[in-house]
């Protein structure tokens, strides 16, 4: 992987966060066999954080097989409009919104600014902003509301998948049974030897609200493997905040090929 998509990845997906007034959640669920579809969804979205603004910072440990190294970065959200991440000493920013994404890196004096197509390639699912946030709280990278979808269950977990399976991109989402947020997502493209999982190992409360605490993502892609260990810390909501991004003069614009 390049420096490039490095720096990037660790930003965009080192974001989360954290823990102010926060308890962790623990699960004492038990997993009914009647639980229909619908009753999985519904209990789901009854536990969707309600939230204005979202501040924090996460550890992050990034693996591609080859090196690892670990980070921590600031993350400051406005619900439904940006997205802007920090590294120490603002060496590198990115500034999300629903139309663009933009990136500076003062160690490589480059910058981006332009599509999601760099993030899309990262995970290989494509992205936007909506996916981006809610694989950041917790939620299910696509509306439930978009598909039919069969439940059944595991001996920890509910389990949903759409009623009909596309045989080039096929998905599953795992619910917890004792508070209904995600255990894990996971998303697979056997033609193109593709595979992404996303593990929600804890969480915790935060003002009532329920937020990822340790989160796990494996990228696959044929035989090149990419994980990436997040942990959330330092949350806090609802407060006034800024999001400075200017990118500055002089860098060099990053080309997608």
């Amino acid at each position: 992987m390049s420096n490039i998509k490095y720096a990037f990845l660790i930003l965009i997906f080192g974001i989360f966060i954290g823990c102010k007034s926060t308890k962790n959640l623990t699960s004492e669920g038990v997993i009914k066999e009647n639980m229909t579809a619908k009753q999985i969804i519904r209990e789901n979205q009854k536990q969707t954080a309600d939230f204005k603004t979202f501040q924090a910072k996460v550890k992050i440990d990034y693996s591609d097989g080859k090196s690892s190294n670990g980070v921590t970065v600031n993350l400051r959200m406005e619900k439904d409009k940006t997205i802007w991440l920090s590294a120490p000493l603002g060496v590198a920013r990115a500034m999300i919104t629903p139309d663009k994404v933009s990136y500076y890196n003062k160690w490589e004096n480059e910058y981006f600014d332009g599509d999601y197509s760099l993030l899309s390639e990262l995970l290989g699912v494509d992205l936007d902003f909506q996916k981006v946030q809610n694989l950041l709280m917790g939620e299910t990278l696509y509306n439930l509301k978009d598909e039919t979808y069969v439940a059944s269950s595991n001996e920890n977990s509910y389990i949903l998948q759409p009623e009909s399976q596309k045989s080039i991109f096929e998905i599953f989402y795992l619910f917890n049974p004792g508070h209904f947020k995600l255990d894990s997502q996971q998303l697979s493209q056997p033609l193109t030897k593709r595979f992404l999982e996303i593990d929600y190992k804890s969480y915790q409360l935060v003002d009532k609200q329920i937020f990822p605490e340790n989160v796990n993502i494996l990228a696959l892609e044929n035989n090149d493997q990419v994980k990436i260990d997040l942990e959330f810390k330092s949350i806090s909501i609802n407060e006034d905040l800024r999001f400075p991004f200017e990118i500055p003069e002089g860098y060099k614009e990053i080309q997608l090929k």
